[in-house]
C-alpha cells in the first residue's frame, strides 16, 4: 500500500484506540446513515473477523453508533453514542459472526425506519480508510473520502451516458465510476465519484432523466 502523507500512517484524529477499528468504525458508520439519508428507527450490525472479536475493547461498537449518528471520528460524544442512540428512540442490535470475509475488518449494517431499509457491508483498510462493498446486494467499492453520487436506474441503453453527459455539461471531472447490476435488463447501479461537490440542482436534473429512479448525493 502506497501511502500519499505522514497522517496516512499516522492515521485520523478520532476517538478511541484503533485507526481500524475505532475510526474506520465510525466513517462505516457514517456512509451508511448518509446513504439512508435520515435517522433509523432500528440498526443492526453485524461483525466478522477480528471485528467481531474485539468490537467491545477497540470501541468498535461505539464507533460505528457513533457514524450512524453522524459524529465524526473525533466527536467526544462517541464513547456515549450507544446511549444516545437508545435515547432517540433507536433499536440497536450487535451480532458476532461466525463467517470468513475477504477482510478480517468488516462490518454489514442494516437499517430501517419503518418504511424504507438499507444494508451496507463496509470494510475498515487502516489508518482510518474504509471501504464500502456492498449496498443493498450490489457490490461496488466506494471509499466515502470524495464527493460521490451513487444512481440507481433501469438497466437500459443510454441511462449512464445520460448522467455522465450532465455531468461533462457542467464540468464536473469523473475520478471513478463503476456500475453493478444483478441481472441483466433489471435495476442497476452506478457509482461515481467526483472531484467536488454536486449542486442539487445538478442532482434534480440527473433524477428527472429517463430511466433514473434515485440518486443519492455525498458531499465531502
Amino acid at each position: 500500500m502506497k501511502y500519499k502523507s505522514v497522517f496516512d500512517i499516522i492515521g485520523p484524529v478520532m476517538i478511541g484506540p484503533s485507526s481500524s477499528h475505532t475510526a474506520g468504525a465510525a466513517r462505516i458508520g457514517r456512509v451508511a446513515r448518509t446513504l439512508f439519508e435520515k435517522q433509523p428507527e432500528k440498526v443492526n450490525v453485524s461483525f466478522y473477523g477480528s471485528f467481531a472479536q474485539t468490537y467491545k475493547g477497540h470501541g468498535t461498537d461505539v464507533a460505528i453508533i457513533g457514524g450512524i449518528l453522524d459524529f465524526d471520528t473525533y466527536d467526544p460524544r462517541i464513547p456515549n453514542s450507544i446511549k444516545l442512540a437508545e435515547q432517540a428512540g433507536i433499536d440497536i442490535t450487535f451480532i458476532e459472526e461466525d463467517a470468513v470475509t475477504d477482510h478480517p475488518n468488516t462490518a454489514r449494517i442494516w437499517m430501517t425506519d419503518g418504511t424504507k431499509q438499507l444494508e451496507v457491508v463496509g470494510i475498515s483498510i487502516g489508518g482510518g480508510k474504509i471501504e464500502i462493498t456492498e449496498l443493498n446486494g450490489f457490490e461496488l467499492k466506494l471509499s466515502g473520502a470524495h464527493p460521490a453520487i451513487l444512481v440507481v436506474h433501469d438497466d437500459k441503453y443510454g441511462a449512464i451516458s445520460s448522467v455522465t453527459n450532465i455531468l461533462a455539461k457542467y464540468r464536473i471531472n469523473i475520478g471513478h465510476m463503476e456500475v453493478a447490476r444483478k441481472e441483466v435488463g433489471k435495476t442497476a447501479l452506478m457509482v461515481i465519484e467526483v472531484d467536488q461537490n454536486i449542486e442539487e440542482g445538478v442532482i434534480r436534473e440527473i433524477q428527472s432523466s429517463p430511466n433514473i429512479i434515485q440518486v443519492t448525493r455525498m458531499v465531502e
